[in-house]
């Protein structure tokens, strides 16, 4: 049965619910972990980049820690595909530059942009809520097959402007920031623990099951579910 929503806006996790989780696994961190040691070296005077490498030694109990250490330890956080935040940042530098130049196109299932494109002309406002930097988001939704979807988009959210995707303050939070009631907005993904937190946060929740991806088989719990966007319905009235 395709899950009915009376909401005014979509907030969306990206990997596992809009783009394959394999995609990032298999070409965007190997991208990122090609470049650490050039963006370390080379870059460490830039502001963010500086920050960044601050912040992996405060986490790691090392001040003196080095590049070729720090970029040690951003190998290790990939292998453990650990939600530490200066790896996000470093990695929305990486790939950011990355979707600039044409070396990196973002991947959509191919439910996803027509939803998008269908709720948005009917006036549902759309949200990113990703572990992912702010800065990687806007790459990601810049750089499409389907050309710049960041129009459709009227705000991105990530664990540094939010917080952790799996405390309902997060979402409150954002439900606060986009002046939105909580049972107006929805929030999609394939994780039950953060399904859990939307709802306890008052939020509409709807989890995507999509054979192959990694959480598929356990389940989103009692949330309501979807294979595919095409079977979710938005707006007013469960319309």
């Amino acid at each position: 049965m395709s899950p009915r929503v009376d909401a005014d806006a979509v907030v969306l996790d990206i990997e596992g619910t809009t783009s394959a989780t394999a995609f990032v696994v298999d070409v965007l961190y190997p991208y990122a972990r090609s470049r650490f040691a050039a963006l370390l070296t080379e870059r460490a005077g830039e502001p963010e980049v500086a920050r960044a490498m601050a912040g992996v030694r405060e986490l790691t109990g090392e001040p003196d820690a080095d590049a070729a250490r720090i970029e040690k330890t951003l190998n290790a956080w990939l292998d453990e595909d650990r939600k530490a935040a200066p790896l996000k940042v470093l990695q929305g530098v990486v790939w950011s530059e990355g979707f600039a130049r044409g070396d990196l196109v973002a991947h959509f299932y191919a439910d996803v942009v027509p939803a998008l494109r269908a709720w948005h002309a009917a006036g549902v406002r759309l949200y990113v809520y990703s572990s992912g930097s702010v800065a990687a988001q806007r790459a990601w939704f810049s750089a499409t097959p389907e050309g710049d979807l960041l129009p459709l988009l009227a705000g991105l959210y990530d664990t540094e402007n939010a917080g952790p995707k799996l405390e309902p303050a997060s979402y409150r939070r954002i439900a606060s920031a986009a002046g939105a009631a909580p049972d107006r907005l929805v929030f999609l993904s394939d994780r039950r623990g953060e399904l859990d937190a939307a709802r306890a946060a008052g939020w509409h929740t709807v989890g995507v099951r999509r054979p192959g991806e990694p959480y598929y088989a356990v389940g989103v719990g009692d949330h309501p579910e979807a294979g595919t966007f095409a079977g979710i319905r938005v707006g007013g009235g469960g319309r």
